[in-house]
């Protein structure tokens, strides 16, 4: 059997999310993103391409890194405005039957005991359709609008991040016993309170000493999503995550290497390199021929804004690029903000040193995620290159415009994907993780990490009766 290719669709609830300027395009309609018909249609459409899952990205900042000035996001509506990210899924969920959702959520500024509760929710809502992107947040305005004075340390955040995994896994993998729940009329009881446990958490960052307040949903934990790509950051998604994505991949060998890089660290926890799945960001572009493909790439490269994409990759990477000559090359410098967007553009590379104008224009279109231009086939021939030689899964499809970026992949992409046999025609169950591993597979296999934690619980448990 061929290598079958996972497809995610990647946006955000904001206008034009990851292509600064492309809402000027006169086929865009990110400035819909307030209206629930916008993301049912989108839901729809997705879920019509077999797509696993919506993902949806979010910042609780803003970007005023450049210039140090809040007020070239805004001019350019560079993320900005942004709307929650998860009170859209339930209308969505409502609508379809198999499309997942995967939203990100911060580790560093929402509470776990918070966290855990709402994505038990929509897990419930949504029959079991859930993922969770992990993400810890690295914009320095959304440090202070917080109530912090600065921004948490890079490392610290990700040591921070692993016992907030250790609350959440609690909660949602041992604070109910599966058989809880009784609902019995006759002797009018309806939860069995000896099968409810306190999870009696006290660490470094985090005390929770109490039960979950909802009983297991169809997964228990969602699906695990992580976009680590320092080193740190790596091992921690090797550690917990079910699924990767990366957008800092542009040749197949850069592929193959990071595949491998995650695959190995996954091995030093207990866990198969096949229990992850690798995502790279890709944006195609697609024609109905090679010339009309590239003329849409260029086409879409003119609405591309030079300052907002100034502003958001100066927001990515911490780095205030007013400071630098658009042609000056930028090598090795550090940053406590995403390190992977920094090091794709700044670390020395004897094949590419990227100017700032160069990394700006590579940037301002899908966040710096691999172009792919072509025809259907030749789209299709990339992705089967891309899956098999780079050793990925699927990618998240990243949009120049919305929803036509989506539209043009579904309506042509989609059924060549289909006909060469790498993509499901028909859903292989109902659950994200089943859909996304395999039909009976809705829970995390006993080998994740957050399987390992039932014999502590045991222990804290039986002192706490005593």
């Amino acid at each position: 059997m061929k290598k079958q290719i996972h497809l995610n669709g990647f946006t955000q609830n904001s206008v034009a999310p990851h292509s600064p300027g492309l809402w000027r395009h006169p086929a865009d309609q990110g400035y819909r993103h307030g209206d629930l018909s916008y993301w049912i249609e989108m839901a729809h459409l997705l879920e019509r391409g077999k797509f696993d899952a919506i993902f949806l990205a979010d910042v609780s900042g803003v970007y005023d890194v450049y210039q140090n000035s809040y007020k070239p996001a805004i001019r350019n509506a560079v993320q900005v405005p942004l709307h929650n990210t998860l009170l859209q899924i339930s209308a969505m969920a409502a609508n379809t039957q198999y499309l997942g959702f995967a939203a990100t959520y911060s580790a560093t500024y929402t509470q776990p005991y918070k966290l855990a509760r709402e994505f038990s929710t929509l897990d419930h809502l949504t029959k079991g359709r859930v993922a969770w992107n992990i993400v810890t947040s690295y914009l320095e305005s959304e440090a202070v609008n917080q109530g912090l004075k600065t921004r948490i340390e890079h490392d610290k955040r990700y040591e921070r991040a692993e016992e907030y995994m250790d609350v959440v896994y609690k909660l949602w993998e041992y604070s109910w016993e599966e058989d809880a729940v009784m609902a019995d009329e006759e002797i009018g009881v309806y939860a069995d309170p000896e099968k409810v446990h306190p999870i009696q958490h006290k660490g470094e960052y985090f005390s929770v000493p109490g039960i979950h307040l909802v009983e297991p949903s169809p997964q228990r934990t969602p699906v695990l999503f992580q976009a680590g790509s320092s080193s740190r950051g790596r091992d921690f998604a090797a550690k917990h995550a079910e699924a990767v994505f990366t957008t800092t991949q542009n040749t197949i060998a850069e592929l193959k290497a990071f595949s491998t890089d995650i695959r190995s660290r996954a091995k030093k926890f207990g866990r198969r390199p096949e229990d992850i799945l690798i995502f790279p960001g890709v944006v195609p572009i697609v024609g109905a021929t090679e010339a009309e493909a590239k003329a849409k790439y260029e086409e879409l490269k003119q609405y591309v804004s030079y300052e907002g994409t100034l502003a958001l990759l100066s927001g990515h990477t911490g780095v205030d690029f007013s400071h630098y000559n658009p042609d000056e090359y930028v090598e090795n410098l550090e940053t406590n903000a995403s390190r992977g967007f920094l090091h794709q553009y700044t670390t020395v590379n004897p094949e590419k040193k990227w100017t700032v104008r160069e990394a700006v224009t590579h940037h301002g279109l899908g966040i710096g995620a691999w172009k792919v231009v072509g025809t259907p086939e030749q789209i299709a021939d990339q992705f089967e290159s891309m899956a098999v030689e780079g050793d990925v899964d699927g990618f998240n499809i990243i949009q120049a415009i919305s929803p036509g970026t989506f539209r043009d992949f579904v309506d042509y992409v989609v059924p060549e994907l289909q006909s060469r046999g790498i993509h499901r025609t028909e859903y292989e169950a109902t659950t994200l993780r089943e859909n996304m591993f395999g039909k009976g597979r809705v829970r995390l296999p006993s080998n994740h990490p957050a399987k390992r934690l039932g014999s502590h619980l045991s222990r804290e448990a039986a002192k706490s009766v005593r």
